[in-house]
């Protein structure tokens, strides 16, 4: 029960998707306001923690017995794309007021759901590792997009010079955000 808390605790804060691998940056760039950002946030966790268990339970059950293994990336690209549209459209209907229409293209473009299957077949740990990880992979991308999306907010009003408005401003806080997250490595010592 422990390695799966630290394990939910490591892929949400230590080894973010976004901050860590480079996985995710798109939607975190392309994304604006506070409604469409926690919209965003909660379609790419329900799509993580779908998308992770359900690869992991193919790869078991299916492609490695089956002796297929090489085509793992095959198999996992259609399955996240075939479950884009009915989980917007499930989350739209469990929720009318978020905004679920057109991030369909930021959760296609989303490389981070693909990078938590990947992750879940190579340290093969159980089920309850690969949900923990797609789940905390989810959480910390949620959480780097809200805090970026506040940074956004503060430096929108504040006297930039004009070279760094805009992208540039963007992408230095994602970096210094990333160093931030560095830190927290020391916390867990395996």
């Amino acid at each position: 029960m422990t390695e799966i808390a630290l394990t939910l605790f490591s892929a949400a804060l230590i080894n973010n998707f976004v901050l860590h691998w480079p996985l995710g940056v798109d939607p975190l760039l392309a994304v604006e306001g506070r409604r469409q950002v926690h919209a965003l946030g909660l379609a790419t966790v329900c799509l993580m923690l779908i998308v992770g268990t359900l690869a992991y339970l193919m790869d078991h059950w299916l492609l490695a017995p089956a002796n297929l293994t090489s085509l793992r990336l095959f198999a996992w690209l259609p399955l996240s794309v075939l479950l884009i549209r009915p989980l917007l459209r499930l989350l739209a209907r469990w929720l009318p007021a978020w905004p679920f229409e057109g991030l369909w293209p930021l959760l296609l473009g989303n490389a981070g759901i693909l990078g938590v299957t990947l992750l879940t077949s190579q340290d093969d740990r159980g089920l309850g590792h690969a949900v923990a990880l797609s789940l905390g992979a989810g959480l910390g991308f949620w959480l780097v997009l809200s805090l970026f999306e506040d940074l956004r907010q503060r430096t929108f009003n504040n006297d930039i010079p004009l070279p760094f408005r805009g992208l540039p401003i963007q992408l230095i806080s994602a970096g210094l955000m990333a160093v931030a997250f560095f830190g927290l490595r020391g916390l867990v010592k395996t």
